[in-house]
Parts: structure tokens; sequence; C-alpha cells
């Protein structure tokens, strides 16, 4: 068994493993969903390494990078291992192989989520030195349902085009902070996938949508304080998805500390599915 970074393999080969490391999953991603969700987390080939039997890629960590609370960072975007693999603790033996590379990188820490009922992965990444440095809720729903919800949640604004630069100025209106695949860097990656709607009442923006079209990921919806409470991000969600392209929604990584998010999500007829960690192990 080889262990090697992924920057000498075809893209071709990266998305035949990964289609047979999650073919289990419920929800399978095409080639091009793949190659798009890795430009928007900053996949870095020469930081993501896998572990090879023969020439075949058996087990791999498709990792981003980029910068996190300032510092350089990478980010976990995907970890597999075909089933026939598994049980080998490779997973484990391509991260420690990684770790020297990263450090001569100058990247200062890792940073990934995993789903909260998922224990023996969250109980290996425990070992490894990660720490729990958020909890996050994921909701989804069928793209007709939030309409059909939200259709009668309008108020008296204006929806209007916008762009990223623009409502990158109204980050004050956070309650906390995007996680790493819905952060300004991630969406600007993948810039033209995106919608980007403003709210104006008064004669002056209030509140933003960012949402992937193709995929109904609700990136970032935020309301200037002084204005919540009168049906703006609701209004905005219902304008914004008249340009999805998809048949779902989905809204990924709300902080669990600040739960006026995850009310509101339930308001507009959005599910919760699951819960997931944050972790980040200092290098």
């Amino acid at each position: 068994m080889d262990i090697k970074p992924l920057d000498t393999i075809s893209f071709d080969q990266l998305y035949n493993a990964f289609s047979a490391a999650f073919a289990d999953y419920e929800i399978q991603l095409s080639y091009e969903q793949l190659n798009t969700m890795l430009q928007r987390r900053g996949f870095e080939p020469k930081l993501s390494f896998g572990a090879f039997d023969n020439g075949e890629l058996v087990s791999f960590t498709c990792n981003g990078f980029g910068q996190y609370n300032g510092l350089r960072t990478v980010y976990d975007t995907g970890t597999g291992t075909l089933k026939e693999y598994r049980g080998q603790g490779l997973a484990g033996k391509i991260f420690e192989y990684s770790v020297s590379f990263l450090r001569e990188a100058e990247v200062k820490q890792y940073l990934l989520e995993v789903l909260k009922h998922n224990e023996a992965a969250v109980s290996v990444y425990r070992k490894q030195g990660f720490k729990v440095s958020r909890e996050f809720s994921y909701f989804t729903e069928t793209k007709e349902t939030i309409i059909n919800t939200t259709q009668n949640k309008m108020c008296n604004i204006r929806i209007e085009k916008s762009d990223l630069q623009t409502v990158k100025h109204f980050s004050s209106w956070f309650d906390f902070q995007p996680s790493w695949q819905n952060s300004y860097e991630s969406i600007h990656r993948q810039r033209q996938g995106f919608v980007v709607n403003a709210a104006i009442a008064d004669s002056i923006p209030v509140g933003y949508c960012i949402l992937e079209a193709i995929s109904g990921d609700i990136a970032q919806i935020a309301v200037n304080p002084e204005y919540r409470r009168r049906g703006i991000a609701s209004a905005l969600l219902a304008a914004t998805l008249k340009e999805c392209t998809g048949t779902g929604v989905k809204l990924i990584n709300t902080d669990n500390q600040f739960p006026t998010i995850n009310e509101w999500a339930n308001s507009v007829g959005l599910v919760k599915r699951g819960e997931q960690f944050e972790m980040i192990l200092e290098l």
C-alpha cells in the first residue's frame, strides 16, 4: 500500500474512487457536482493524499486550502475509503502521513466537520487531537415545499440583484461566522454559480441572500438586526428560489449557539435532518 499526494492522478480517477467510496450514501454526486464542490471548498491536490493498492486509489482525503479565522488552514472536504478496504485504519494512516507536509506548507490548523452520530469517526478525530469548536445543524426540504410556505410570508420590501463584493460589507449582520464552505472565500471560488439578492427598505439594503442555483444551498442569509421580525429573510428566500435550478433547498452548518436561524429555518418549512461537530486541530 502506497500513500502519496493526489496531484499524481487525474480527476477521473479521483471521481471513480469518490463514487465507489460513497456508493452506499443516500446522496450521490455527479462528475460536475463533485468538481464544483471541490472547487468551492478550495481543493488543493498537492496537500491532499490517498492510499493506493497496486496503483488503484482505495482511500483518500481531499483537502481544501485557504484562510480561516485569519490562519492558514486545510479543510477536510472529503474523506472516503472503498468498502472492501475499510477496517484497516487507512484514513488514519493517510492523516498521519500528511501532517508533516501540511506543516512544511506552513498550515496552522486542520479543520473538518463530522456528523455527531458518527461516533466512530468522532472518536478517531479526538484521538488525533482534534477538538470540537462548534456544533452545527443542517436542514433540507424540497424547493416546492419551501416556495409554498414562503409565498404567504412576503413583506413590503423590494428585492433586487446584488453582488458578492457589495454584500461582503454587511458581515456585521451575522450572528455567527459562516463555516468554511459558506465563507466569502469559498463562495468567491465559484461565484458564477451563485445568485445574490438584496432586500431594500427605506431605500437602503437591509438584508441579503446568497444561494447556489444548482443545489439550492443557502450559503448565507442575513438581515440587519434593526429590521428583523418583519419577514424580510423569508421574502428574500422566496424571491431567490425563483432562480434556483435544482429541486431541493438546504441550509448547512447553522451554529447551535444562536437558535434564531434554526427557528427561522423551521418557520419557512426547512426540516432539521441532523447535527455536525466542527473540529479543529492546531498544527
